[in-house]
């Protein structure tokens, strides 16, 4: 029952991370320059955005949180998970794979993000260039993230982790 419920909080995490990922690539991305063009970014960039960020960088945190407390406690093993053992090698890539969009959304998302939206002090090149990189890193995560997903719902299959 405990693996039940962590793996379903696992995905709800997933969820509300993932969604925000392609909210903010397809939706916001779209939006803020024709947004910019009639003045009304403001309420994006001072509200919504900021707001949206701690949601996505703690539903980050949590989704890799709890599929490696899921791992470990599943008999999987964190370990086997990484090293690509045996029939954990599927589930391992996804895994690999989530850990990179984790350190793209905290190292390179949100530090840019905060220079970006005023929340850092930051001259305009400075706002500039971690524009970009934000803006990479978020396109990379939104590449990764249907082969993360796949990845982790086929290596659950058939290697003895309990089924939803």
């Amino acid at each position: 029952m405990e693996l039940t419920i962590v793996r379903w909080l696992h995905i709800f995490a997933g969820i509300i991370w993932i969604g925000l990922l392609y909210y903010f690539n397809f939706v916001q991305a779209v939006a803020l320059p024709k947004a910019k063009a009639d003045n009304t970014a403001a309420g994006i960039t001072k509200h919504v955005a900021p707001q949206a960020l701690l949601w996505f960088r703690w539903a980050a945190l949590a989704t890799w949180l709890l599929g490696a407390y899921y791992l470990e406690r599943s008999g999987v093993g964190l370990g086997n998970a990484f090293m690509l053992k045996g029939a954990a090698a599927s589930i391992g890539i996804g895994a690999w794979l989530g850990t990179i969009m984790l350190f793209n959304v905290w190292v390179l998302i949100w530090p840019n993000q905060k220079k970006v939206l005023g929340l850092v002090q930051a001259d305009d090149a400075t706002k500039a260039k971690a524009a970009r990189v934000a803006f990479l890193a978020s396109r990379t995560n939104t590449m990764l993230s249907l082969p993360m997903l796949f990845f982790m719902v086929a290596g659950s299959v058939g290697h003895g982790l309990p089924q939803m």
